[in-house]
């Protein structure tokens, strides 16, 4: 291929690239947000410029600057760094390029930093391949993922790595971004003037969510379709900008951290015993598109955990509530996961079913002992209560060295309240 015609595909690819890959900054100057990790005395500002790049994970939703960080470290070290998608990637090219890092610290001394998107992607294996080249310095381990990084990547590689948590944009650095658009538009050969309105402003900031990509991408989509008015300028109104960022403001991420916080929001709505807050962050959830039966399991143990004997009826009601939405699908089924979730929001709180695991530490912190004898299978010492007036006879149900140990904890609400004050009268009688 001649070298006109590679000029000639690079200069294709650079026109066809989406708008939020031609204005990604090349250097930290030109990156909005994310102060809190890169402000003038931050660990990561001084590793980037003195090319000290240590084992980093970059943990955050889509479009906060993860990747633009990554291009930015490109720029500013004397390694070779290598990007892979552990989607996309084979486990070849991982092999590959780890056997070239090897090959490049051996014969020439320079390092490679080896960048994966998506890191959370990757199989335990594939994590754990990557373990013994960043113990003997192969290789500079770059992670960028959407996920919590504790729960959701290998613990050796967290624990080997640096964790920077990046936040969605705020609105003053999303304004920047619209304005570095306006610009780019006004200098190109084909020069455009955009002008928006502030509600489309607003709009556009409100429904982009922190996501810088997300806006960009959408503001590119009103300025591309709108025609010049008489005075040659493309006005954006809020009616374009509306068409423009359709997806609703849900502030959710069905394989992100966010994810998590959505979940949490809405079961700690249903603890506290806040029906508007459940109905809420179930809406969030919904009308992001989360599996339904991902929501029921939720319910289900929540039911459990936080209603448990104060109602014994919410395991059922959410239980036929998920067995009806099986039967009728959505839209309908829409009424029995709000039917379940404001269900368990109104009920009576108990939460004495996680004595299981105060009796599970006792467990684990006794010595040995013995099932008593009156206990023991085919005893003839063993007194029956079910031969006694009112089912209840006294005797010991404890090994002898924990005699007396108290480990359920009743809570003072709904049936368990009642009932509990019932088995105290029968044990007194």
């Amino acid at each position: 291929m001649h070298s006109e015609d590679l000029f000639t595909n690079y200069s294709q690819k650079e026109n066809n690239a989406p708008l939020a890959d031609k204005l990604r900054p090349k250097n930290l100057d030109d990156f909005f947000g994310q102060q809190s990790i890169l402000n003038e005395n931050s660990l990561l500002r001084s590793a980037i410029f003195n090319d000290k790049i240590s084992n980093f994970i970059f943990s955050g939703p889509p479009g906060v600057g993860k990747t633009t960080l990554i291009e930015i470290i490109s720029f500013n070290t004397r390694s070779k760094l290598i990007k892979l998608n552990a989607v996309l990637s084979s486990v070849k090219e991982l092999r590959d390029e780890i056997a070239n890092a090897k090959e490049r610290l051996t014969n020439s001394k320079r390092k490679t930093i080896l960048f994966i998107d998506e890191v959370h992607r990757f199989t335990s294996v594939q994590q754990d391949a990557l373990l013994p080249l960043i113990e003997n310095g192969t290789i500079t381990f770059i992670g960028a993922t959407t996920e919590n990084p504790f729960f959701a990547v290998n613990k050796a590689l967290v624990s080997r790595s640096l964790i920077f948590t990046l936040l969605p944009l705020a609105e003053n650095d999303l304004k920047k971004i619209i304005q570095k658009v306006i610009t780019h538009y006004s200098k190109q050969k084909n020069s455009k003037k955009v002008c928006l309105t502030q509600d489309a402003m607003s709009h556009l900031i409100k429904f982009s969510c922190g996501d810088a990509r997300k806006l960009i991408n959408a503001l590119e989509m009103a300025i591309e379709t709108t025609a010049k008015n008489d005075a040659k300028e493309i006005n954006i109104n809020l009616s374009i900008a509306e068409d423009a960022i359709q997806k609703k403001n849900i502030v959710y991420d069905k394989n992100g951290q966010n994810h998590y916080d959505i979940v949490s929001a809405f079961i700690k709505s249903i603890r506290g015993s806040d029906p508007d807050a459940t109905l809420f962050w179930l809406a969030n959830m919904v009308e992001a598109g989360e599996d339904p039966n991902f929501i029921f399991r939720r319910l289900l143990i929540s039911a459990s955990e936080d209603i448990g004997l104060a109602d014994p009826n919410a395991i059922v009601v959410v239980q036929s509530s998920c067995d009806a939405f099986h039967r009728v699908g959505f839209p309908e089924g829409l009424y029995f996961l709000t039917q379940a979730s404001l269900y368990l929001a109104m009920s009576p709180k108990s939460n004495s079913t996680k004595s299981i695991f105060r009796a599970i530490e006792t467990i684990k912190s006794m010595n040995a002992f013995e099932v008593p004898r009156h206990l023991k299978n085919n005893s003839n010492s063993y007194v029956n209560p079910h031969n006694y007036p009112g089912k209840l006879v006294v005797q010991e149900y404890l090994p002898k060295s924990v005699r007396g140990l108290k480990i359920w904890e009743p809570n003072n609400n709904g049936w368990e309240k009642i009932k509990y004050e019932e088995l105290l009268r029968r044990k007194e009688n």
